[in-house]
């Protein structure tokens, strides 16, 4: 794991004064690097029965398609609001530096379906708790989250408690 490590970017005071921000587009530029997190991520849930994963904007929409094409599964996306054009419910939830709300379509999750949820970095486990509401409440079983990052001193994974987490990189 150090050498995915190694691949991301520390940007400080950003999205504002006091955030480390964990840039992943320098591992995503690293054909090695893509695929290896890829691989990794796939290769935790090739046993489970992944019917369909749901990938958060942004960076979770990189990561998330790729991982369901090595599953054998379909793909859903969770979006900023105003971005789905179809029937949606929403979520809004609490940021480690704000508050924000996701969409998906209602017909994005059909009842039963086991889901991979998926998103490129667990600091507070906010955005990930909305997400997994909202799959649920549209009858999706969740079978795990995976990460490619956890902020471990966030404690995020307090906020996902009831799912089975799993996490590439550990800060």
């Amino acid at each position: 794991m150090n050498e995915l490590k190694n691949l991301v970017r520390d940007v400080p005071d950003f999205p504002k004064k006091g955030i480390i921000f964990k840039d992943i587009t320098t591992l995503l530029q690293n054909p090695k690097g893509l695929r290896t997190a890829v691989e990794i991520i796939s290769d935790h849930y090739k046993d489970k029965k992944v019917d369909i994963v749901v990938g958060t904007e942004a960076r979770g929409f990189i990561l998330a398609p790729t991982v369901a094409f090595n599953l054998g599964a379909g793909f859903t996306p969770v979006r900023k609001p105003g971005k789905l054009p179809y029937e949606k419910i929403s979520m809004s939830y609490t940021l480690e530096y704000g508050t924000d709300a996701l969409e998906i379509h209602k017909d994005g999750i059909s009842k039963g379906q086991h889901v991979l949820m998926v998103d490129d970095l667990l600091a507070t486990g906010g955005t990930m708790s909305a997400c997994c509401k909202m799959v649920e409440s549209l009858g999706g079983i969740i079978v795990g989250c995976a990460f490619l990052i956890e902020l471990t001193f966030l404690n995020g994974k307090k906020n996902l408690s009831p799912y089975n987490i799993f996490s590439v990189i550990k800060y």
